[in-house]
């Protein structure tokens, strides 16, 4: 099955609240491969690769456990790198 990449930003009371952390948790039960991190400017960015329905799945559990800390969501759709990532992992 082919994969595609989404780049995905997260605003509101994003960080400080356990979003990095349950991000990564959540991606242990789909067909993912990424990172998330928190930015500067107080989004936090998750960069993500997988079959469509995994990538929707997981940014909608991500919006299921987080959607009360969420104000807004910018998705942009990219090339998947090469080579692909391996395993979701937290960035500093």
């Amino acid at each position: 099955m082919s994969k595609e990449r989404r780049r995905v930003y997260y605003s509101g009371r994003v960080q400080g609240v356990g979003f990095r952390y349950t991000s990564e948790r959540l991606s242990q039960g789909f067909d993912v491969a990424g990172y998330v991190r928190n930015m500067s400017d107080g989004r936090v960015e998750l960069v993500v690769d997988g079959p469509p329905d995994a990538l929707k799945s997981f940014l909608d559990a991500i919006r299921g456990e987080l959607g009360d800390k969420i104000h807004d969501v910018s998705v942009e759709q990219e090339p998947v790198g090469d080579p692909p990532y391996e395993g979701f992992s937290i960035r500093y």
